[in-house]
């Protein structure tokens, strides 16, 4: 949602830069000066509480200082250096990536952006399986990963059909989504046997030539979607059985968030490939991680490397995510998962007590509200068109009423994310949890009678 600057002045971002994902066209963005702890402050000095880590990102929130220093000493000490060349902080990250990462995570690529990470693995991928003639990859609708050629058309949301027409790529499939409350099949968990996955199993076979499959553990931008007991389980079954490759997509859902350091940890799975970003530097300076397990990093033992870019492994971000790994570490782990419940608690009673939201979904420090224009038959209030059109959205409406009293919310269609930074205190999280209550108010006066 686009919050307008009050005092309503053309400046100099409006005339010289792209607002992404969006018309230009009345763009009016309010300027944010400042931020500390789980808020941040506009240029008239009034201080909104984060609800959403921004873009599910600012996982240690704003000002921490040890992050802060990190950059600063690495900047003092060696500000860059050819990705070729080896380096303390380096070899540091990579030591601590070991620690966190699921074992058989044994070999890493650096990059900037989540999108840049899910282009590793695209390439990764095929030119592991080259020599096996498998060159597609499948991915799921309601996904997103990324806006480049290749990640943009494992996106299976609207915005790979923006650019669809004019830009394009082969070799890429999608398949129905592991989405209960809206099934693409119109069964019902458990009685449904996990058909969504079959569904998969079947793609694969008919197809021939799958090289991986992509999915994110918990379905990010497009409403926390939790996976069913057993379905990542047989995920991976699908794909070992089958010579597919698994990539899990944890962009968003790495370092924490759900309340482990990765989500596939909670069900016991080991993808081939994991790519992340996000709160691996608590987006305190850009980076991104493409890590590959033994078979595939043997492999370009004899094979080249047909990969990388000028910032690859870039010291100052590398020191970031020294010290955020350090904070996870030290305390924010543990936060989380002592303050989830309360989380849990604070996001059910929000379907119990509005009429307007049909689900909730919740793991961790990682929540979606969908709203209802008819909750019973499970109609949104809005639909990817009218967003595409410039209509006006009903969660618009719900978080310009969050920022008037001092919440952010971060929404998408019919429905908004709340995932505030995990260093949120029990306090401010009620907070949080209140005003969005009075804000659904906006949207149970206008469900169906």
């Amino acid at each position: 949602m686009a919050i307008k600057n009050p005092e309503n002045e053309l400046n100099s971002t409006v005339e010289n830069t792209f607002v992404t994902w969006s018309r230009q066209k009345g763009w009016n963005p309010l300027k944010i000066i400042s931020g500390e702890g789980s808020y941040f402050t506009d240029s008239s000095g009034k201080s909104y509480l984060d609800m959403s880590s921004q873009l599910m990102c600012c996982h240690l929130g704003y000002g921490n200082k040890n992050v802060i220093n990190a950059i600063k000493k690495q900047a003092e000490t060696l500000s860059y250096i050819g990705p070729s060349f080896d380096t303390d902080i380096r070899e540091t990250v990579s030591e601590k990536l070991k620690s966190i990462l699921p074992d058989n995570m044994v070999k890493y690529f650096y990059g900037t952006s989540g999108t840049e990470a899910n282009e590793a693995a695209i390439k990764i991928a095929r030119m592991y399986m080259a020599d096996k003639k498998k060159n597609k990859i499948i991915s799921f609708y309601n996904s997103y990963h990324g806006s480049t050629l290749g990640s943009l058309q494992l996106t299976g949301d609207f915005r790979r059909m923006l650019v669809d027409s004019y830009e394009n790529a082969s070799g890429f499939l999608r398949v129905a989504p592991q989405f209960c409350y809206h099934c693409p099949f119109k069964l019902k968990y458990p009685e449904c046997n996990l058909a969504c996955a079959e569904n998969l199993e079947y793609t694969i076979k008919q197809e021939g030539n799958i090289a991986a499959v992509i999915f994110e553990p918990v379905t990010g931008t497009n409403g926390v979607v939790v996976p069913p007991d057993g379905f990542v389980k047989r995920l991976r079954e699908i794909t070992e059985e089958n010579d597919v490759l698994l990539i899990a997509d944890e962009v968003m859902t790495g370092f924490c968030r759900t309340g482990e350091w990765f989500a596939v940890n909670h069900w016991n799975v080991k993808p081939d490939i994991i790519t992340t970003a996000k709160g691996i530097t608590a987006a305190y300076a850009p980076l991104s991680l493409t890590a590959v397990d033994k078979k595939i990093s043997d492999f370009f033992e004899d094979h080249i490397f047909a990969h990388g870019h000028t910032y690859e492994a870039h010291p100052l971000m590398l020191a970031a995510a020294s010290a955020a790994i350090d904070e996870y570490k030290n305390y924010v782990l543990d936060h989380v998962r002592r303050i989830s419940p309360l989380f849990e608690k604070r996001i059910k009673e929000l379907r119990e007590n509005h009429v307007s939201v049909g689900d909730v979904r919740s793991i961790g420090l990682f929540g979606g509200v969908e709203i209802n224009y008819d909750r019973e038959n499970r109609i949104p209030f809005n639909t990817a068109q009218d967003k595409i059109d410039g209509k006006p959205l009903m969660v618009s409406r719900i978080a310009k009423y969050a920022m008037e009293h001092g919440v952010y919310l971060n929404t998408w269609i019919s429905h908004f994310i709340v995932a505030p930074p995990l260093i949120i205190s029990e306090e401010d999280l009620n907070r949080g949890f209140d005003v969005i209550d009075e804000a659904l108010k906006i949207s149970d006066a206008e469900v169906k009678k």
